[in-house]
């Protein structure tokens, strides 16, 4: 069965960036969208677009760090499409500076979107998708700060290696109900997720003082790719199965390395006591 004609794709963060460029991509492939997204205006503005190209749509504004707010989302989607075929949890924001400088107030936003917006959405959707039986894939968005620890990034690291892990787990547990699992771990991508993380940051969680600092463009490694070009790979990825979406070919040295230095952790010099 082809994995997106006339299948049912769920993409939070839909209406920009990443998102909107995974959504294109399937609408491209025949599939039918539902998109997710805090951002009601440019929600609207990429459900006009793909309506205006021919593509079956439905607009779901959505906070994925509100459990309830997801429920009601996935509720919407089955109550209009009656199955979920394809989830892609990919809404997320950037938080950077130092670890011992960063207010509470940033850990609590970044993990609320980028580690509870993953799980809300599992919760959602995947019992009703497994509870149907028609497979399908399940594509969650976390970052190459999810494969390594980066100065400067560390609560984002925090959020996204909680992403990796859950990914991994459940690839496991969902293979023997023909759900696979891939996780999204690109370097620097072309999208305003920077602007639009400041912008869109609930009171709740505001700072008490001005954002720390940015990174030097010197501490963020790797080219930029287009949201496109992320997109194919996912596509690609979804075709194939495959537990890992890498991006950027400045990854692989950088993995290698942290391999290595795993690696090293075997030698049993290391450990020998003295004599």
């Amino acid at each position: 069965m082809d994995p997106f004609q006339d299948r049912v794709a769920v993409v939070t963060g839909g209406a920009s960036g990443i998102g909107a460029a995974l959504a294109r991509a399937f609408a491209a492939r025949g599939a039918r969208l539902a998109l997710a997204d805090v951002d009601e205006a440019a929600l609207e503005a990429a459900v006009a677009a793909h309506r205006d190209a021919g593509t079956e749509v439905l607009a779901v504004p959505t906070d994925v760090s509100d459990r309830a707010s997801v429920a009601r989302a996935a509720d919407r989607v089955f109550d209009h499409y009656g199955a979920v075929h394809l989830l892609c949890n990919n809404a997320g924001i950037f938080t950077a500076g130092e670890v011992v400088k960063s207010p509470h107030q940033d850990w609590e936003y970044t993990m609320a979107v980028n580690f509870w917006g993953v799980v809300h959405g599992l919760q959602a959707f995947l019992p009703r998708m497994l509870e149907r039986g028609e497979g399908g894939h399940v594509v969650n968005t976390a970052s190459m700060a999810g494969l390594v620890g980066m100065q400067w990034l560390g609560i984002y690291c925090a959020s996204k290696f909680a992403v990796v892990g859950v990914s991994e787990a459940l690839r496991r547990e969902l293979a023997p109900h023909g759900i696979g699992v891939s996780v999204l771990c690109p370097m620097i991508v072309a999208t305003n997720i920077n602007a639009n993380s400041e912008r869109l940051r609930p009171g709740a969680v505001a700072r008490d003082e001005p954002p720390p600092p940015r990174p030097s463009a010197d501490a963020m490694q790797g080219g930029v790719k287009s949201a496109e070009e992320v997109a194919r790979r996912v596509v690609r990825a979804i075709e194939r199965d495959e537990p890992y979406v890498l991006t950027h070919d400045e990854q692989r040295p950088i993995l290698q390395r942290r391999s290595a230095r795993l690696e090293a952790c075997f030698d049993p010099e290391r450990w020998a006591l003295d004599p």
